[in-house]
């Protein structure tokens, strides 16, 4: 009696959690909606291509949620993607809009596309489509290249401004002394190791785009507390573990790795993010064309900043 007792208590409770774990599972999978996953997303709105992202996920049972980045500001939650006869609606307040008004999202598959049109908080409709996000491959055992001096400290070689330009070069030090155009490389890279020296006054603001779409930020960090729009984030995605900041007009290092999805950022000499996944573009990213090479991007148009030491070194093909 005692063996048959044994049995039946500790066997008959591990049947149950197997059935209710193969049952749940299964249920999961038949709920998995097509709308799932991440989107890289282009807005045609007057006139330009604006690279956004949108990511939706389930929560729970029954609902939808998920992220969105617009052309500028960090990723906006979205408390509920609402679906009903073969479309699908979300809305998200405005951040550095001007105005009160939501931004409305309409949409719907369209074989591996999303298309749908946004109301903007101006009132107006835009249309816009997404693809989907590229997982880009992580290598674990790579190969490195040749370091590149992406900065000849003599000119602006290799180098173009957005706009009117306000970079300038002097004492083998790149300056952006007023708030301005952003600064583009003329090269594009794909996975990369990165050492920058930088320095900007008390209060300043700047960034560094990879690939020119994911920027760690440059901010005056000084007694501020660790988050994904300050010091050493990536915008609006990754917060870095500690506040590793100097002072105001000191040189700091950054010493960036990002292989696929998966960035390392060394900040003063101390891992502040290791080998995390970026999400999707951040504000202000060039394009949403993820799957491809991008260049670097310097943030010119927040306050004063100065590079020096840069230097890339490239994964070989």
């Amino acid at each position: 009696m005692s063996a048959v007792f044994n049995f039946k208590s500790k066997v008959c409770p591990a049947i149950f959690v197997f059935l209710f774990t193969s049952i749940s599972s299964i249920l999961y999978a038949q709920e998995v909606n097509p709308l799932e996953g991440r989107w890289d997303v282009v807005i045609s709105q007057e006139g330009k291509e604006l690279p956004s992202w949108l990511e939706i996920r389930h929560s729970g049972t029954h609902t939808l949620v998920g992220r969105f980045v617009y052309a500028f500001g960090s990723a906006r939650p979205i408390a509920e993607v609402i679906v009903k006869d073969g479309k699908f609606t979300f809305a998200i307040p405005p951040q550095w809009e001007q105005g009160d008004r939501y931004m409305a999202f309409e949409g719907q598959l369209e074989g591996d596309q999303l298309k749908g049109t946004m109301v903007y908080t101006n009132g107006k409709t835009y249309e816009w489509t997404a693809s989907r996000a590229p997982s880009l491959a992580y290598n674990e055992n790579p190969v490195w290249g040749k370091p590149i001096q992406l900065f000849n400290g003599k000119d602006l070689s290799g180098w173009h401004a957005t706009g009117e330009n306000q970079w300038i070069v002097e004492d083998g030090v790149l300056k952006s002394p007023k708030s301005g155009s952003n600064l583009v490389s003329d090269a594009s890279f794909t996975d990369f190791k990165m050492h920058i020296e930088f320095r900007y006054p008390k209060g300043s603001n700047s960034g560094i785009y990879l690939r020119g779409r994911y920027e760690v930020q440059i901010t005056d960090g000084i007694g501020v507390e660790p988050s994904d729009i300050e010091f050493s984030g990536v915008y609006g995605f990754l917060t870095p573990n500690q506040m590793a900041a100097k002072n105001p007009g000191e040189w700091q290092s950054y010493d960036i790795t990002l292989i696929g999805r998966r960035v390392t950022v060394v900040a003063n000499g101390v891992t502040v993010i290791n080998d995390q996944i970026i999400p999707g573009i951040t504000g202000g990213a060039i394009d949403s064309k993820e799957g491809e090479p991008g260049p670097f991007l310097f943030q010119g148009d927040h306050g004063p900043i100065e590079f020096r030491n840069i230097v890339v070194t490239p994964i070989e093909k």
